[in-house]
């Protein structure tokens, strides 16, 4: 039987801010380590940095960065779907979220700095334990925000279009918190010429440390400025753990989104995780070079984002979402062959950018708002609140799909990771491809239509 409409007011445009100057912060944690992991422990020979764990591989292509990023997915499968339940069945005053995400936001930036600060400056097993120490922390604390704060989006939102303005809220500012992120080997260079510092691998952790305390700040806004139970129904679940996720994998609607969505984010992160060696690998170009075309991408991104609001009212937003995938396969082949256009490097990478720019509008809004459909149409229908647990959910898939991003990206470095011997790199654009077609097909399969038939506005 369908719930009543929520009677709770709607954010006003500047708590819609607040709440979106969270995901800014924690956006700018996990780009930092989408950009720089890899390229910090395994970096290229002409990065000025000294290698800090073995490259040695196991079974062809799996070495010691893949098998770190195995166990932070398993951690994952564990901790997201627990700390969803606990907090879709967390009654306080201050509400079902915000309790959680006041513990998990200083934890969280706090131990994505020691990542960066490795047991030793010199290749060693001691730095393979500090990092999955460091990396198992982290990813508790982030999930004990993150989830939470997912959750926020639907209860925030009482009906589909107070969703997608949500959702549009938060792609800029997590489009934003990859901007600040890729501003690490800029700052980088900057505290070395300001600063005098000589070593390089210093400069880089007192740059992701200065970024991991502006990241904090902002995760907090949220918490000081929004009064949860001023604009949600703060009904908990008491519903287990166990059986809220059976539930919740069990919903057809959810499932095909899932699944989409864990194959978008595994293509991305190979991408995104490439593109400090595309720039200096493939096309010879300075490391700080990347911020700038970042900053490009994020710009014409952003010009695209009132286009995709508006035509996802008009044709719907599984329709857009089909198009981008295909989109972005596409352009994933293209970068295959970066370094062999007919082009100077920077143009190069300049039109890469804006072409990438365009289909990553819609990924950045809409998939939230589905998400959000799919729980208020759940909701609706059986009158059981757990939006934690399917955004819980979500963020294992999501974790899964970084994990193996990374995990694919650097497992193929093996293959080649150097100017002249750069077949791992270029591989990385392929399978980044198949994974984004994959997505595609998969998410033809949601029923917009009938999700949205319960959901419509009032």
């Amino acid at each position: 039987m369908a719930t009543a409409a929520s009677a709770k007011p709607f954010l006003p445009p500047s708590r819609q801010l607040a709440y979106a100057l969270g995901q800014m912060g924690w956006a700018i944690l996990i780009n930092i380590i989408g950009l720089m992991l890899v390229y910090f422990y395994l970096p290229p020979d002409s990065a000025g940095l000294p290698a800090l764990i073995t490259d040695r591989t196991f079974l062809v292509v799996l070495n010691a960065i893949t098998l770190l990023a195995a166990a932070g997915h398993i951690w994952d499968g564990v901790v997201d779907p627990t700390i969803a339940n606990w907090s879709d069945r967390t009654s306080t005053r201050w509400g079902r979220r915000t309790p959680w995400m006041v513990v998990g936001a200083l934890p969280a930036s706090l131990f994505l700095f020691l990542m960066f600060v490795p047991w030793t400056r010199s290749l060693s097993g001691a730095n393979v334990l500090w990092l999955f120490l460091m990396q198992t922390l982290f990813f508790l604390f982030l999930s004990v925000y993150v989830t939470p704060f997912s959750a926020l989006m639907p209860e925030l939102g009482h009906t589909p279009n107070q969703r997608l303005n949500l959702a549009t809220w938060v792609s800029i500012t997590y489009a934003l918190g990859i901007v600040v992120a890729a501003q690490t080997p800029g700052l980088a260079d900057l505290v070395q010429s300001a600063l005098g510092v000589a070593e390089r691998v210093t400069a880089f952790q007192i740059a992701i440390g200065i970024l991991a305390v502006v990241a904090t700040l902002l995760m907090y806004i949220p918490v000081f400025t929004i009064r949860e139970r001023d604009y949600c129904d703060p009904t908990p679940s008491g519903m287990p753990v166990m059986q809220a996720l059976r539930r919740t994998f069990r919903n057809p609607h959810f499932f095909s989104c899932l699944v989409a969505d864990a194959t978008y984010f595994t293509a991305t992160t190979i991408v995104n995780t490439g593109l400090l060696y595309y720039a200096t690998v493939l096309l010879g170009l300075n490391e700080a070079v990347v911020s700038t075309l970042l900053t490009l991408l994020i710009v014409v991104s952003f010009v695209c984002y009132p286009a995709v609001n508006l035509v996802a009212r008009r044709v719907g937003k599984k329709q857009m979402l089909v198009a981008a995938l295909f989109a972005l396969s596409l352009i994933f082949v293209g970068i295959f062959f970066l370094g062999q256009y007919p082009l100077p490097p920077m143009t190069q990478a300049i039109l890469l950018a804006v072409l990438y720019a365009i289909p990553l509008a819609p990924m950045a809004i809409l998939p939230n708002a589905v998400l959000g459909d799919i729980a208020e149409h759940d909701a609706q229908e059986s009158g059981i609140r757990q939006e934690g647990m399917y955004f819980g959910a979500r963020t294992v898939l999501q974790k899964l799909g970084v994990t193996l991003g990374i995990m694919i990206f650097a497992g193929l470095t093996t293959f080649g990771r150097n100017p002249g011997d750069d077949l791992g790199i270029r591989l990385s654009a392929l399978v980044g491809f198949a994974f984004c077609l994959v997505a595609g097909i998969v998410f033809m399969r949601y029923d917009e239509r009938a999700v949205l038939g319960t959901t419509k506005e009032s």
